[in-house]
């Protein structure tokens, strides 16, 4: 408990306003995702008529009930999830082997090598160029592609790279000391040490490919292949040309909004279950791998 006693007048105000403030940002970092529970558990007539502020209205489960039996929504979940897994763990078998050589002095070359991995975060080939360069590999529909063609991201080597940096020389001496080569060092002295780092980046990671849209939407054309993001794109489209669905909306069971919601609430699900086991080492491995000493 805080003993109001020991602070001046300003140190109170100031505790309010910073208490206030975070306040008003946790509310407004919370309610979209309140609201779009609300929404998923209305009927089609509240949602549509925008009677939805807070609360569920007309509570029902009817927009779960009709995704749940769409067979493609559980083979675009089971995709998301291997693109997911798959995809993070790619990466990470790329950043971390390229981050520690980055922050290796030894490197030949290091300096324009950095050079050239930091021009990628602001410069790149464009879209029609990086389209063609997956046809040319033939990768076009292919879930190893969707995997292979992102799996190294500059921002996240760099952040690595910095980790490494700070982590004193005298670790690296003492294990070669002992015999130890650099795949020893890397795996036995710098992941053991960088696990707040690491930990970090695969959430970076695991976030960007869940929510991979528009390259899964332009590169994956076969309905198996497709991944959950890109499903609720299709159901959307489904949903607002079928004439069928359109009878329903009058019967106001549930409409294009709650299935939209409810598709939402449960693609948000598995990361919200991840997050509070990574969550722990986020703020460090921010930290000390965003300051190089």
């Amino acid at each position: 408990m805080m003993n109001w006693n020991l602070y001046s007048r300003g140190d109170k105000f100031f505790a309010i306003v910073v208490s206030v403030l975070v306040g008003m940002f946790t509310a407004a970092t919370l309610y979209p995702f309140i609201y779009i529970a609300a929404i998923s558990f209305s009927s089609g007539f509240a949602a549509q008529a925008g009677k939805v502020v807070f609360t569920p209205i007309d509570s029902t489960i009817e927009a779960y009930k009709y995704i749940v039996f769409q067979r493609e929504f559980w083979i675009s979940y089971r995709n998301t999830f291997i693109y997911t897994i798959g995809g993070t763990m790619m990466s990470l078998l790329f950043i971390i082997p390229g981050a520690y050589a980055l922050s290796r002095p030894q490197l030949f070359g290091r300096r324009f090598l950095n050079l050239f991995i930091a021009f990628t975060m602001w410069f790149n080939a464009g879209l029609i160029p990086f389209y063609m360069n997956m046809r040319d590999l033939n990768l076009l529909d292919s879930m190893f592609g969707i995997i292979l063609a992102f799996a190294v991201n500059a921002f996240n080597i760099i952040l690595l790279r910095n980790f490494f940096e700070a982590i004193p020389q005298s670790f690296e001496e003492a294990a070669r000391m002992d015999g130890a080569n650099d795949f020893q060092v890397l795996w036995k002295v710098f992941i053991p040490l960088s696990k707040p780092a690491i930990a970090t980046i695969t959430l970076f990671c695991i976030v960007s490919r869940w929510n991979g849209f528009f390259w899964a939407m332009v590169l994956l054309q076969s309905e198996e292949k497709i991944p959950l993001q890109v499903f609720l794109r299709h159901t959307l489209a489904k949903l607002s040309d079928d004439d069928e669905f359109a009878i329903t909306q009058l019967e106001a069971a549930y409409s294009a909004e709650t299935v939209t919601a409810a598709i939402i609430v449960c693609s948000v699900i598995p990361v919200l279950l991840v997050y509070p086991w990574i969550q722990k080492y986020f703020e460090k491995g921010i930290l000390l791998g965003g300051v190089k000493e």
